[in-house]
């Protein structure tokens, strides 16, 4: 099964919690034991698993990616977004979480990210969720 998730973005820099959406495209799906593939199909943003309870976190997280790539540096890229390719790549495109019992599997502080990079922009998360056998 594939599902799409469009959000909206109005800044660099900005965070979106998918956990709950996920949780119900996994739900919708019946699949009981299964991965789910979130994934990415953007090169100026990421998706990321880490702590969904403190908004403090994400806020360092992106504080120490500006400190490390910063916007303005002698890059050569024309579009002169360089600094977001290279956090997106840092952070990564996809992440592959467990579906067990009908539910996905996020730990109790964990949640789901899309961090955007290269703001404001109209996104897309693609969803694929793969039934397995016991």
């Amino acid at each position: 099964m594939v599902a799409k998730l469009t959000l909206r973005t109005h800044a660099r820099d900005e965070v979106h919690d998918l956990t709950a959406e996920l949780r119900e495209v996994v739900a919708a799906s019946g699949i009981r034991q299964g991965l789910c593939l979130v994934y990415c199909p953007h090169t100026t943003a990421a998706v990321v698993v880490n702590e969904g309870y403190d908004p403090a976190v994400t806020r360092d997280v992106t504080d120490v990616l500006n400190r490390l790539i910063p916007w303005q540096a002698s890059y050569r890229h024309a579009e002169g977004n360089t600094a977001a390719h290279l956090k997106a790549i840092f952070c990564g495109a996809s992440q592959t979480l467990a579906i067990v019992d009908g539910r996905l599997v996020v730990g109790a502080w964990q949640a789901v990210q899309f961090y955007e990079f290269d703001g404001p922009r109209q996104r897309e998360v693609q969803v694929t969720l793969v039934e397995t056998t016991a």
